[in-house]
């Protein structure tokens, strides 16, 4: 594949996750909503996918996935990651609630099932493996195939944004549109600002970082939940959930 059509890679992870989440309801004989709470597995196997899929182009491309994400070692200082990680977790979780308040009138908002128990053996691995995956797929896609190979400055940031943010409206996947509007509103912020520090920084290793911090979170209240069923209803009772 040509380096100039990577950009063309950027839909394919929500297309995955429709896919998955259809097909998945299909074989379980269940209701999208009663399979929603597996989205943390799901997205981690997707992810698993993404990092094979750029490393399949990235050798295509005569090039490593290093490269593909302008990795540069020894470029990154302690304070710009303490200083990103902060950012994306005041923006992540603002962008959330202020999208809460947007779409159901609630602060603070939670959706239930991406807090909602799982078992308990895939919750303890989950918690290990989502952080990683997510950063190198995530930030790989959007980041190297879609920033760093769109050429017009703008463009090269709203596009990537845009089918970053896009993504996480299917994680997990329900035809109901104000959850739609829900999980978009609260991703765009913190992906706007992110391709924009990534297009002028052109340094993926603090964002990366940030972005691992704030999944460990997210699925560290899942691994929680997953361990005390009373621990997740206190939680729905106190978001108002």
């Amino acid at each position: 594949m040509n380096r100039s059509k990577l950009a063309f890679l950027l839909p394919i992870r929500s297309v995955i996750f429709i896919l998955v989440f259809l097909l998945g309801s299909r074989i379980v004989n269940r209701e999208l909503g009663e399979i929603a709470n597996w989205w943390s597995i799901v997205a981690t196997l997707v992810n698993f996918f993404t990092i094979g899929l750029l490393l399949i182009v990235s050798k295509k491309n005569h090039t490593t996935y290093a490269e593909l994400i302008n990795y540069r070692e020894g470029t990154t200082k302690v304070g710009q990651v303490i200083l990103l990680s902060v950012i994306i977790l005041v923006v992540g979780m603002g962008g959330m609630y202020l999208a809460g308040f947007i779409c159901y009138g609630i602060i603070p908002y939670g959706a239930p099932m991406m807090i909602a128990p799982i078992n308990k053996i895939l919750a303890i691995v989950n918690c290990l493996l989502l952080p990683v995956t997510t950063a190198l797929a995530e930030d790989g896609l959007y980041l190297g195939c879609g920033v760093n190979v769109i050429e017009n400055k703008t463009a090269g940031i709203i596009v990537p944004a845009f089918f970053y943010t896009l993504q996480h409206c299917f994680i997990p996947t329900l035809f109901d549109g104000k959850f739609i509007l829900y999980r978009f509103l609260s991703f765009l912020p913190l992906t706007i600002i992110l391709c924009l520090h990534y297009r002028k920084k052109r340094n993926p290793l603090p964002i990366m970082i940030g972005h691992a911090i704030i999944d460990f979170v997210s699925v560290s209240w899942i691994l929680a939940t997953s361990f005390s069923p009373e621990f997740y209803e206190m939680m729905c009772k106190m978001a108002k959930i």
